[in-house]
């Protein structure tokens, strides 16, 4: 006769302590650190040319989104000037995808094509990425 009250508890002592463990508890700290911002990853290839600004090297993008993606902060639309005096020669390059690695000052750095590494007064080292 006791084993015959134990089976019948058992089944209620197992949905009970399933249900205990389903139980969560929700702590609210407050407010959330809002996640910073991502970069945007693809870019159109449209033309706006962009005066950008890193770390105190000016550089200009062929578009807002291509500075933005590469961590500098826009200065003014059109292209940089050099020196102030707007003598500088303004480059065109298409948007081929053939990288190449070069250097100024001691700073290496990926470009996507030669067009754009000289543009931005870059010296080539090497065909491919850095």
């Amino acid at each position: 006769m006791r084993l015959l009250a134990i089976t019948r508890e058992g089944p209620v002592i197992f949905i009970l302590a399933a249900l205990l463990a389903a139980c969560t508890v929700v702590v609210d700290d407050g407010p959330r650190p809002r996640p910073p911002r991502p970069h945007p990853q693809l870019c159109t290839t449209q033309y706006q040319p962009v005066c950008a600004r890193r770390d105190g090297e000016r550089q200009t993008f062929a578009n807002a989104c291509l500075a933005e993606r590469e961590g500098y902060r826009i200065m003014r639309d059109g292209p940089c000037r050099d020196g102030g005096g707007g003598g500088g020669e303004q480059a065109f390059c298409t948007r081929e995808y053939a990288p190449v690695c070069a250097r100024r000052q001691g700073q290496v750095r990926t470009f996507p094509n030669a067009c754009e590494a000289r543009a931005a007064d870059y010296r080539i080292v090497g065909d491919g990425p850095c």
